[in-house]
């Protein structure tokens, strides 16, 4: 039986540093018996330590990881070029011999704030390539060990439809609710109210049924107080979503925390274990 030939998949980069060496090393860890991946950069300075340390972290070869200039692969043909910052794809736009030509655009982690930065990375470029192999029919053909640290461990429920989440998230009530859920954990109507000085339950009420049909936010009672937070059971995305938002805009919900903290006569949920 003849045996099928692997597709070849090149990433570019600027630096060839970090981006481009996790993408490569990722999906060849993924899919290395049906694609020959390489990588390369526009201007390569050489592997970062801090890619090679994310990549050890979660259990990815990288011994065979090298920065190289895109001169080294001049006339060869690949099946599929994936340039993965803004600046490679304007200078590698329209390159020769690509089957097709994809451009992707990822935060360079040496510049990126927060905590783990190239381990955030390393997760959006997993997730990326997931989504690819999906896309190219070639998953179901493939060994796929994956790296468990790495995948959504809350898959998405059957009934959880994306529509109806980012609908949910277009109202001013609705979009504060899940900030201030996501900062604090849990919270009930009159916390709701008072931090965002509404008067009207039946409002902010009609807006948690929203959150609620959508499936996004959960209550349970507790003797008269009914408390809400962000459903456990959606997918890591929409958990994503909502953190993203929320601490990129915490200007946005400064007000409502301050009058949330002056508050008085809080349910005390500290005896609240359930």
């Amino acid at each position: 039986m003849k045996e099928k030939r692997k597709q070849k998949v090149l990433f570019l980069c600027t630096g060839n540093s970090a981006r481009s060496q996790m993408a490569e090393a990722l999906l060849r860890h993924k899919a290395g018996d049906s694609y020959d991946v390489f990588s390369a950069g526009t201007h390569p300075e050489g592997v970062d330590e801090r890619t090679v340390e994310a990549l050890t972290k979660f259990g990815i070869a990288t011994q065979d990881l090298t920065s190289k200039s895109i001169a080294t692969f001049e006339d060869q043909v690949f099946d599929f070029v994936i340039t993965l910052c803004d600046k490679a794809n304007s200078e590698c736009r329209s390159y020769p011999n690509a089957g097709k030509q994809l451009a992707w655009d990822f935060a360079d982690p040496k510049e990126r704030s927060g905590s783990n930065p190239f381990s955030v990375t390393l997760s959006e470029l997993n997730n990326r390539l997931s989504m690819f192999l999906l896309v190219e029919e070639k998953q179901k053909n493939t060994k796929d060990e994956g790296i468990e640290e790495l995948t959504d461990n809350n898959p998405q429920p059957d009934d959880f439809d994306p529509i109806s989440f980012y609908k949910s998230l277009t109202d001013d009530i609705r979009l504060k609710t899940l900030m201030l859920a996501h900062y604090h954990g849990e919270l009930c109507v009159c916390e709701l109210m008072e931090a965002m000085d509404e008067d009207s339950q039946p409002k902010v009420s009609r807006n948690l049924a929203v959150l609620k049909k959508a499936k996004v936010i959960i209550d349970r009672k507790h003797g008269k107080w009914v408390f809400y937070k962000i459903n456990p059971e959606i997918p890591l995305w929409a958990k994503s979503v909502i953190a993203q938002t929320t601490e990129n805009n915490i200007a946005l919900i400064n007000e409502e925390l301050q009058r949330l903290a002056q508050m008085q006569n809080r349910p005390n949920k500290a005896n609240f274990c359930d």
